[in-house]
């Protein structure tokens, strides 16, 4: 059991190396909302990073931000939290809005691991302590970009290649892929960008042998999706629409996919995060931990999550220096190679933190709430 003494909420905007292009539209900097939660001398930071605009997801960082400051934070700071679950259930009254619960979930399990000094992949209920990640291209300013991106990816032994797909980049886009590497593993991440009446384009996207299709209906969507996959051959991954368990028990019931990509931000937190992954690996669907170009804070929590065991495909779990001239928190997130000379990300034994001069610089708004 541990008391809320005080949270402390930083609305940042972290500037990017370059631009990130989806399907959804273009981020320069990443808008992120972080927290440092207390309980007597013991503090843990959390991070939810759900861009500036509500593009993604009907969040922005600002929104996140005023509704954790205004009425998620308030309903906890001054309370005895005993568990993440105990700190869901407080915040339920509160409808929706994933992002700003995160924050301060995320934070509990770090303040909760710091109390008792645990390793968060431990404290998760995980006994793996490493695990391949893949690589991940967005939309470039040419075809020629990519393949270049794409084979600097394959000689450094990524075992998987994420790629940005959306009107305007997609099925020549991927024959040209397809083309130079025939036997590296892709996938395609659609980001919500066509419709049920587009599925003829990716019956014609079966003929690459894609590891799977992610997200390519509305982002709030299961019913056409599980009409989309009984017309393609190709797994249907769900990222966007699973923002909670009973959606993804629904998702399951309608057999909206064959993959679920798990993103503790848009979730609700790494309770809910735990919990989603146990009733897909109940349901037999595999999972995976996706990111959201969070600093060193979050990228440690997704990298602690995806240590679990029915994460089964490589994470999208960044090093710092992918996006960032130099990250927000310190440690920054680097990567490794396993055994076999493929890169991995390790169980962090250690939470990154917000260096102080750096959190202050890229800071646009922040507040304390006490008990």
């Amino acid at each position: 059991m541990m008391r809320i003494d005080r949270i402390d909420l930083f609305h940042v905007a972290m500037p990017l190396i370059y631009p990130w292009r989806t399907a959804y539209g273009e981020d320069a900097a990443i808008h992120s909302v972080l927290c440092r939660m207390s309980s007597g001398s013991n503090y843990g930071w959390g991070e939810s990073a759900p861009f500036a605009a509500p593009c993604y997801s009907p969040e922005c960082a600002a929104g996140a931000y005023g509704v954790a400051r205004d009425w998620l934070a308030p309903a906890l700071a001054g309370k005895q939290v005993s568990s993440g679950q105990d700190l869901q259930n407080r915040l339920a009254v509160f409808k929706g809005n994933p992002f700003a619960k995160a924050v301060l979930d995320t934070a509990w399990w770090s303040l909760y691991c710091r109390t008792n000094n645990l390793a968060l992949h431990a404290a998760l209920g995980a006994t793996r302590e490493e695990v391949t990640v893949g690589a991940d291209f967005g939309v470039m300013d040419s075809t020629a970009d990519l393949l270049k991106a794409i084979g600097l990816a394959v000689a450094a032994r990524f075992p998987r290649v994420k790629l940005k797909f959306r009107p305007g980049w997609d099925l020549p886009m991927l024959a040209a892929v397809r083309k130079e590497f025939p036997d590296q593993t892709f996938h395609i991440d659609c980001n919500s960008g066509y419709r049920l009446e587009d599925a003829d384009l990716f019956r014609q996207a079966d003929d690459f042998g894609l590891a799977m299709i992610e997200q390519p209906l509305a982002h709030d969507d299961l019913l056409d999706h599980s009409r989309l996959q009984r017309a393609i051959r190709t797994p249907i991954c769900l990222d966007e629409s699973i923002v909670s368990t009973d959606r993804a028990r629904q998702a399951l019931e309608l057999s909206s996919c064959r993959w679920v990509n798990i993103k503790p931000g848009r979730v609700g937190g790494l309770t809910v995060a735990v919990a989603i992954h146990n009733l897909c690996q109940s349901g037999g669907i595999p999972c995976w931990v996706g990111g959201m170009l969070e600093s060193a804070v979050g990228s440690g929590h997704c990298a602690a999550l995806s240590m679990l065991d029915n994460f089964t495909y490589p994470p999208d779990i960044f090093p710092s220096s992918r996006f960032y001239h130099e990250d927000l928190a310190d440690p920054p997130l680097e990567l490794q190679t396993d055994a076999s000379g493929v890169p991995s990300i390790r169980a962090p034994r250690s939470l990154p933190e917000p260096v102080p001069g750096r959190l202050q610089a890229l800071t646009i708004q922040k507040t304390t709430i006490t008990g």
